[in-house]
């Protein structure tokens, strides 16, 4: 492992350096390797590739100015698992009508081992609902 170190610390500088150097561009881009002077980077899709492409002989030049001994670029396109963003959860918004008549609702069901999951769930909502039109008038 600590032989290792040395070699991640050298990724990990390069890795901020190239960032700095296009930091709008870099946010999804990586150092894969590096050696004999050969820069290996990683871009997640053909189209960043190519716009990173014609910025690799500004790149190659900011690097050998920072003590970097860079001969050559290349880019690998590697599609990334974790560039995929979660669709976002969709939350019902319920008006203040709406939530009363869930909590009536609530209040007028049976008390029996049937309704008694749909009263607990019902209960969950009316009180996650009237939590949030509380901070919501706070704010």
């Amino acid at each position: 492992m600590a032989a290792l170190l040395p070699a991640v610390t050298r990724m990990a500088a390069l890795q901020k350096q190239c960032a700095a150097e296009l930091p709008s561009m870099f946010s999804a881009c990586e150092v894969l390797q590096c050696e004999a002077g050969q820069l290996v980077l990683s871009a997640p899709n053909a189209a960043l590739a190519t716009k990173l492409k014609q910025q690799l002989p500004r790149l190659q030049n900011q690097l050998q100015t920072g003590n970097w001994q860079i001969n050559a670029i290349r880019i690998k396109v590697q599609v990334s698992q974790n560039l995929v963003k979660a669709p976002p959860v969709k939350q019902a918004l319920l008006t203040s009508n709406a939530v009363s008549a869930f909590a009536s609702l609530m209040e007028d069901l049976e008390p029996s081992s049937a309704n008694e999951a749909l009263k607990n769930a019902i209960a969950a909502m009316v009180n996650r609902h009237r939590s949030k039109s509380s901070k919501d008038s706070k704010d």
